[in-house]
């Protein structure tokens, strides 16, 4: 290996672990080496091997050294105008809490037009370790899942399961499934207990225990214990609800859940479960109210809604670059409150008459965006729980803040720090404060100018520059974007269907 790839490797595992927010000892811990050789690595006076590389990638989570190519980054030629038409895809996080739910039937599951997406990948894998069989039907993404009589909870596949966040939705449909079982996650941080514990106040009064040790949940279940009074969420999560859910449906008594997420992957999950013959009351409200049944065993055909996640990020992409274009198959009742704020900053559109989803019960409309000069809103943004502004809508108001004119402050209440990825935008020039962890100052109007930026290890954040990027004078470069593909199928190419100057490309 020449000295200049040493180095160059060197930089790039260096970025990828800060943006990881771990330490050389950290990082060294998971590799099984000392802090004095990641650091030797990382200035570039120590020779890797193929497989070492592949072994950092693994450990950072990152294409950034990845095994047999390097990472895919976008070259962004701008400033874009925008034109055409392009239609919403199913939504990533109702993918995701559907293909859990699936491990509840012991029938076919039949899941139409799923987001083909990393993180569905991920999942997939761990599926697979456990005996279930899966397989993408066709080019449209229907996705067929079969589950085996016994679950091979032994085997599970724990890289993959540590490359997921969703992994812990496995508690709620496994709990019935088996006495005691462990699942991995995500470690490395501190979050794992913290994380936990608002599933366990659901779970538990269905007798799962779980214990969170280094990267593992060690759960076990007194099959004795049921609910005996209604279930009261300590917060009222998406994936919290959804365990509660997926908990209930095999309980054979009536369930009820308060404080329950009304979003709209949790309304996925509902629809579903009702084809399974559990019966889900209340949907669309904080309190829902489960009848389930003691075993599962049918074929059943569900196609989950449009994600009003990416509807968002290609609102955000038309107004930033003031283009004229049409987005179809958007979820309205998901992005009301967006538009309204969009609204009193002077946005304008249009939008069709409301139509069914392929599910039968999300609202749908056709948006056709218009070239708009707007200005700061009066009042912060700030995300709220259904049906308030959703907290992974929150980013793309600091683009679309950074081309207003006047101050607009966000305020990321849910997430420690995440706000802090949003000051990336000034390296384009944009004009961002940060307050605090939780609050950024946006000034604009903004003129943005083309530069390179590794991705931030958070999805939103980072396809919030890749759509400055579109609107920045000259070539931009956003490197190491797997964390986009995530959560995006194909966004590049489609927004190049549009036209947009986007190319993929790989440096080493």
């Amino acid at each position: 290996m020449s000295e200049g790839y040493k180095d160059r490797i060197g930089l790039l595992i260096r970025d990828a672990r800060k943006h990881r927010g771990l330490t050389q000892q950290q990082l060294a811990e998971r590799l099984g080496t000392s802090q004095s050789a990641v650091n030797r690595i990382e200035r570039g006076q120590q020779n890797l091997s193929l497989e070492m590389i592949a072994r950092i990638g693994t450990a950072l989570d990152s294409e950034i050294v990845a095994l047999g190519a390097g990472p895919v980054h976008l070259r962004i030629t701008g400033p874009t105008t925008l034109s055409g038409e392009i239609e919403v895809k199913t939504s990533k996080n109702a993918g995701v809490a559907l293909l859990c739910g699936s491990l509840l039937n012991k029938g076919r599951t039949v899941l139409r037009r799923v987001a083909r997406i990393e993180e569905v990948n991920r999942l997939l894998e761990v599926l697979g370790s456990l005996g279930v069989q899966t397989r993408w039907l066709n080019d449209e993404n229907d996705l067929e899942i079969i589950p085996p009589k016994q679950l091979k909870l032994d085997d599970i596949d724990e890289e993959a399961a540590r490359r997921t966040r969703s992994v812990i939705m496995f508690l709620g449909p496994l709990l019935h499934r088996a006495d005691s079982f462990a699942l991995p996650y995500a470690g490395g941080c501190n979050l794992g207990t913290r994380t936990v514990e608002p599933h366990m106040a659901a779970l538990r009064p269905f007798g799962l225990d779980v214990v969170a040790t280094e990267r593992q949940y060690h759960a076990k279940v007194d099959a004795s214990v049921v609910p005996d009074r209604p279930i009261v969420l300590s917060e009222r999560g998406d994936t919290v609800t959804e365990n509660a859910l997926m908990a209930a449906a095999l309980h054979p008594g009536t369930t009820i859940i308060r404080n329950a997420s009304s979003n709209y992957m949790v309304q996925d999950l509902c629809f579903y479960l009702q084809k399974l013959g559990v019966e889900v009351e209340g949907i669309g409200t904080t309190t829902l109210t489960v009848t389930g049944v003691e075993n599962i065993d049918v074929d059943v055909d569900y196609a989950p809604s449009e994600d009003p996640i990416e509807a968002m990020s290609l609102l955000a992409a038309a107004i930033v670059t003031k283009s004229e274009i049409t987005i179809k198959r958007v979820p309205i009742e998901f992005l009301e409150i967006e538009l309204a704020t969009l609204e009193t900053m002077g946005f304008e559109y249009e939008r069709s008459e409301e139509y069914a989803a392929r599910n039968g019960h999300t609202r749908l409309v056709d948006l056709t965006t218009y070239p708009s000069e707007l200005t700061a809103p009066r009042d912060k943004i700030h995300p709220l729980p259904f049906p308030g502004l959703n907290i992974d809508n929150l980013p793309f108001f600091a683009v679309i803040a950074a081309v207003a004119t006047g101050q607009t402050l966000l305020h990321d209440w849910v997430y420690e720090n995440r706000a802090i990825y949003l000051t990336e935008l000034s390296k384009l020039g944009g004009n961002v404060k940060l307050l605090d962890p939780h609050r950024v100052m946006i000034e604009g109007p903004t003129h943005f100018s083309g530069t390179e930026i590794v991705c931030p290890p958070a999805l939103r954040p980072s396809v919030v520059l890749l759509l400055a990027m579109l609107a920045a004078k000259g070539t931009s470069v956003l490197r190491s974007t797997y964390v986009i593909a995530r959560g995006y199928e194909d966004l590049a190419e489609r927004l190049n269907e549009l036209g947009a100057s986007i190319e993929s490309f790989r440096d080493i």
